[in-house]
């Protein structure tokens, strides 16, 4: 039995007519499901929601969470056919993991808008006192939400406008609104409202131009707002929509009405309903004003175009949908592939923190620290051990002066504060006098133990930018990334990106563009550019190295060097987590990393080496040219009905199939290298999708591609996902199979499946038990 709460109101289903809560009535039927940590506001909204007469499908109070939690409620709520978006009162998260897992699957098809108190320190501690749980960095939740596809807001109010616009209105293509008035004030107040949310103004192409300047009167503002003017009737303002809507420069449109004598605020609203779907971008509407405006308003919310009492509320609507979609397109834009096979020694890695760990030691010396980032493919200054003076000579005058002495200490990590950086020596004399300086200087303030000599290294030029990449632990969310301006006024600059790893290059780029260092880096003042795509290659690998070594407590390249012609790790520091804690304590990423130790290199019965490994979102372009090798016959019995080249090969389809979370379901592909074109090619895809909330037992499906058929490609992708089904705790597999898929009978009965026919559904039904009772 699951338990919602403790410390709750209880639940209310008002399409069922269930009402298991100590509130005095209960919600109206609609299609909003709203979850809440406060019992309190549970029953304020309810009580307003009778007034404005706003529905829901489901009314969740859910307390402390001691067993159902946002994970389950979402993930239950986006397979619910009522529930039309989501809202979410939060207090604090709880299972990270859970709900950045199911908000992601859900936030694809249905909206989710999130308010959580506690911005501010002291909300923080008064959230944290009611709940009981940790409520984290803002700033660290700001980024996991964006990840997730969540929608934030600040306002209770925000919460149902949103839904309400996200339920009736197609999401915006881009950040462009076309305002449209008949006054000038409230189109200025908007156009604050929008451009401080992150929106623009859509510029009026030449076309649509001349088109609004042959039916406007001459004094309109032949800009963007289009003021049509204080006695613009029905038919003008229908038109103007209409003709604003063709422009492909716009990507949403918002219609302001003020009532005046020449207005018809009513006929005008029924001119402009049947643009509510009719354009493909969302129409939003502000009717100004009091009961004079309240009919034309009704014909507007019931046609589906949502109306604002301000426009700069609506505004701030766009501004919140196009941001909505931007985020969406973060997570589910095809990214390109950082790390080729053989790139990233992750043993090597693993090895040199065991070895510090063993030695008893939680914090990398600087060279420790570079090796560990060459092992992850990340470019670091040449950088040598020197234990003596005379050595220190001997290794600058190899490299070439002029050269840098830094500390090599096991201890002390802030190197600049206790004068453990020499730059630019440029002779045998400097190198020993800075050598014998910072020695005598350590062991004074310090101790003798606590200087282990010095790295050599080049005096690069810093003829580029100062980065700085790091990772810090976050209570709740695990590791969590930073990017931003660095150099020795980080702090002071504070420009700065927080992102949850792993990272695709996608999701990188995003990072990037969130800091004021970013537009610099694209050239400015006759600089060249720095090379984005190789930064945003690097930082995916910097996260991975974060993921698949979670002994890593802290760590940051400060500065990276960023430079058109290179990138460059002059620092480094990395801090593990006390070597007295065993795996299982560590800290765990909040999104499941890409799971490396399902990657097999494996043989096909005919000899030929082909590698199985799970899917990845970068495999988008190798999944499209897979499903072109497939035949009708070969679809049909994987999907149990046809299916075109172009609906296979969608974006949107193959999101779904390349862009999994593993902790849900797990993809793996058999690949090849193509002899002909030398790149690589997908044979095979088999998968496991666990079964709603019964999280041991899953669904398997495999489909090959013709041409390796009957070659051992569908018995091997079935037997490594049994071995990977066994290795994730599941203990019962199942699949339906077509009565005359006789291949896929075989191979499942081969492996140990039970097969028993099915004439209510016309299938085979497979079922394996991994592990059979004790």
């Amino acid at each position: 039995m699951r338990i919602v709460g403790p410390n709750c109101l209880g639940v209310m289903n008002p399409n069922t007519g269930l009402n298991a809560t100590f509130a005095g009535g209960i919600a109206r039927p609609g299609s909003v499901g709203f979850l809440s940590q406060s019992g309190a506001l549970l029953t304020a909204i309810l009580d307003q929601s009778f007034r404005e007469n706003v529905g829901f499908s489901s009314f969740v109070s859910v307390g402390s969470m001691m067993d159902v939690g946002w994970g389950d409620l979402i993930s239950y709520l986006g397979d619910d056919p009522k529930t039309k978006s989501i809202v979410l009162y939060m207090e604090s998260i709880g299972d990270a993991r859970s709900f950045l897992s199911a908000a992601r699957e859900v936030a694809l098809t249905k909206p989710i808008i999130a308010i959580k108190a506690g911005r501010t320190e002291a909300a923080g501690k008064a959230a944290a006192s009611h709940t009981g749980s940790l409520t984290g960095s803002d700033e660290v939740l700001d980024a996991a939400l964006r990840r997730s596809g969540v929608l934030r807001v600040d306002e209770i109010s925000e919460l149902f406008d949103m839904a309400e616009v996200l339920g009736k209105q197609p999401r915006p293509k881009g950040p462009r609104l076309t305002v449209i008035t008949n006054a000038g004030g409230p189109a200025v107040l908007a156009t604050d409202a929008l451009i401080g949310n992150g929106g623009e103004l859509a510029e009026v192409s030449d076309e649509t131009m001349e088109k609004l300047d042959g039916f406007l009167p001459g004094p309109w503002s032949h800009g963007n707002p289009v003021d049509v003017l204080g006695d613009a009737g029905p038919e003008r303002y229908a038109k103007t929509l209409e003709t604003a809507a063709d422009d492909p420069e716009s990507d949403g449109l918002l219609v302001i009405l003020t009532p005046q004598d020449m207005t018809d605020p009513t006929a005008t609203a029924e001119a402009l309903a049947p643009y509510a779907r009719s354009t493909g971008k969302p129409v939003l509407a502000s009717w100004m004003g009091g009961p004079e405006i309240s009919a034309g308003e009704s014909i507007l919310n019931n046609a589906g175009i949502p109306t604002f009492d301000y426009p700069d509320a609506a505004a701030r609507a766009f501004a919140d949908m196009w941001r909505y979609t931007y985020n969406l397109r973060s997570i589910y834009e095809t990214p390109r592939l950082a790390t080729q096979n053989g790139a990233v020694d992750r043993d090597r890695a693993g090895e040199l923190i065991e070895n510090v760990r063993h030695a008893g030691r939680a914090i990398l010396t600087e060279y420790e620290s570079k090796e560990l980032l060459a092992a992850y493919g990340i470019p670091t200054v040449e950088t040598r051990l020197a234990r003596a003076a005379e050595e220190a000579v001997e290794i600058a005058e190899d490299i070439g002066y002029p050269v840098v002495l830094k500390l090599d200490s096991e201890t002390i990590t802030h190197k600049t504060d206790v004068g453990g950086v020499r730059l630019n020596l440029g002779d045998a004399g400097d190198v020993t006098r800075a050598y014998e300086e910072m020695e005598r200087r350590i062991g004074e303030e310090y101790s003798p133990e606590d200087f282990a000599g010095v790295t050599v290294q080049p005096m690069v030029s810093l003829d580029g930018y100062e980065l700085i990449l790091g990772s810090s632990p976050d209570p709740q969310f695990g590791p969590v990334l930073l990017f931003g301006s660095g150099g020795q006024l980080v702090e002071v600059y504070r420009d700065r990106a927080l992102a949850l790893p792993p990272l695709t290059t996608t999701l990188a780029r995003r990072a990037m563009e969130r800091t004021r260092i970013s537009e610099a880096l694209d050239g400015v003042r006759g600089r060249a550019p720095v090379d984005r795509e190789a930064l945003e290659k690097l930082l995916v690998r910097f996260s991975q190295l974060v993921v698949e070594q979670p002994r890593i407590k802290e760590m940051d390249i400060n500065p990276l060097l960023a430079s058109p012609e290179r990138l460059l790790a002059l620092d480094a520091r990395v801090v593990l987590h006390e070597p007295e804690v065993a795996d299982e304590g560590l800290p765990h990423s909040a999104i499941r990393p890409y799971p490396t130790q399902y990657i097999f290199e494996e043989e096909l019965k005919d000899g030929e080496p082909v590698v199985v490994r799970p899917i990845r979102p970068e495999d988008e372009p190798l999944m499209v040219k897979f499903h072109g090798s497939l035949s009708e016959q070969s679809v049909y019995m994987r999907y149990f009905h046809m299916m075109n080249l172009d609906q296979r090969t969608a974006h949107d389809r193959l999101t779904r199939i390349c862009f999994i979370d593993y902790d849900r379901e797990m993809a793996l592909v058999a690949e090849r290298e193509n002899p002909v074109s030398g790149g690589k090619e997908i044979l095979g895809v088999s998968r496991l999708s666990r079964h709603g909330s019964a999280r041991e037992e899953a669904e398997f499906s495999v489909l090959v591609s013709d041409a390796y058929q009957r070659r051992g490609v569908g018995t091997l992708l079935l037997e490594k996902l049994l071995e990977v089904g066994r290795a994730e705790g599941l203990r019962r597999i199942t699949a339906d199979i077509l009565f005359d898929n006789y291949p896929m009978q075989r191979i499942s009965r081969g492996l140990g499946f039970e097969l028993r026919r099915d004439t209510q559904d016309m299938v085979m039904k497979a079922e394996l038990d991994l592990y059979s009772p004790a």
